[in-house]
């Protein structure tokens, strides 16, 4: 007597299975890592670009007042900067929770030279390259 089984069965075994689930973990971690940098990447040029925005106005203060660049009345206020109706409308927060320190002259806040940073930034990484053209 001749058994015929032509009957395929249909589905995936165990094996097949837990290779698809490894599979699709695989690409999905690769995506959160992914999108932890792009995070981090976006919060260090928010943070670049407060920077710039500071600097920005400080040198349109130091200008609309005729402000020197050196000296003694070369300071100024983060009043006169940063609040309602003023050049910035608010002071300026860092995206990673770092903290901004306006570069100052001992007591005062001093306006900087000319390539010097008004602002930084204590997070790693969050320096500007460059502050040509601010």
């Amino acid at each position: 007597m001749k058994l015929n089984n032509n009957k395929k069965q249909a589905g995936l075994t165990l094996i097949e299975i837990t290779l698809v689930i490894a599979v699709l973990l695989g690409l999905i971690s690769v995506l959160f890592i992914g999108v932890s940098a792009y995070k981090e990447g976006s919060n260090r040029a928010k943070c670049i670009l407060n920077i710039s925005s500071y600097q920005k106005a400080v040198r349109s203060y130091q200008n609309l007042y005729e402000i020197p660049s050196a000296g003694d009345d070369a300071v100024y206020d983060v009043a006169d900067i940063a609040g309602t109706g003023k050049l910035l409308e608010t002071y300026p927060t860092c995206p990673s929770a770092g903290t901004y320190t306006p570069a100052s002259d001992g007591a005062d806040l001093s306006i900087p030279g000319v390539g010097t940073a008004a602002l930084t930034c204590n997070f790693t990484g969050h320096e500007p390259a460059s502050t040509v053209g601010w």
